[in-house]
């Protein structure tokens, strides 16, 4: 089974190609102009063995807004591509991550509905260059193009680096935990509507 996607998305703001295999070992190349970005995808290909390529251009003159936003619109639709029907998948995943004093949660569902619950008391508006708001409009972008729920909780943490980081590897967990195939429902949506 070939679970791999690539995804070209071109707009006036930005130009983003996300490349991604969900049965991968975590290799990355990433280059989206916005470095802790790339840190933050990182940590999603790391902890959920997926192989990512993600190279993005965009108005990073104005503001990083767009760039963050389209590489999450992106990286969603490459995922609903590469997991194709959804048959024979586990579809839900959850996990928590410690990072030093930060500890969060982040549970993901295939459930065809996009929706997100997100609760991230930041400790501090920038780590470093990059505004915390974007984390927000980064997993809002996923999941509206991915077709996916997602409950996002930072349950504690001083450290917004830290808040950030426990997050993303906590969603990399996650989506891997989701997309494994289960070979006890081989073929079969796992749905009691025989659909998602």
């Amino acid at each position: 089974m070939n679970r791999t996607a690539e995804i070209i998305r071109n707009t006036n703001e930005t130009q983003v190609r996300v490349s991604l295999n969900l049965d991968g070992t975590g290799k990355q190349k990433l280059n989206t102009g916005v470095p802790f970005l790339d840190h933050m995808l990182d940590q999603i290909a790391r902890h959920g063995l997926i192989d990512l390529e993600v190279e993005a251009t965009g108005d990073i003159h104005i503001d990083n807004h767009h760039t963050v936003e389209d590489v999450g619109i992106t990286l969603g639709m490459a995922v609903a591509k590469a997991i194709g029907d959804r048959k024979g998948i586990v579809r839900y995943g959850h996990s928590y991550v410690p990072l030093d004093e930060a500890l969060s949660r982040v549970v993901l569902d295939y459930s065809g509905r996009p929706g997100i619950e997100y609760h991230i008391p930041f400790t501090r508006a920038m780590i470093g260059t990059y505004d915390v708001d974007l984390t927000l409009e980064f997993f809002r972008g996923f999941v509206n193009h991915a077709g996916v729920t997602l409950h996002i909780d930072n349950l504690r943490g001083t450290n917004a680096h830290h808040q950030c980081e426990t997050v993303f590897k906590a969603f990399g967990r996650a989506l891997r935990m989701a997309s494994e195939l289960d070979p006890r429902a081989a073929g079969t949506i796992p749905s009691t509507k025989g659909s998602l």
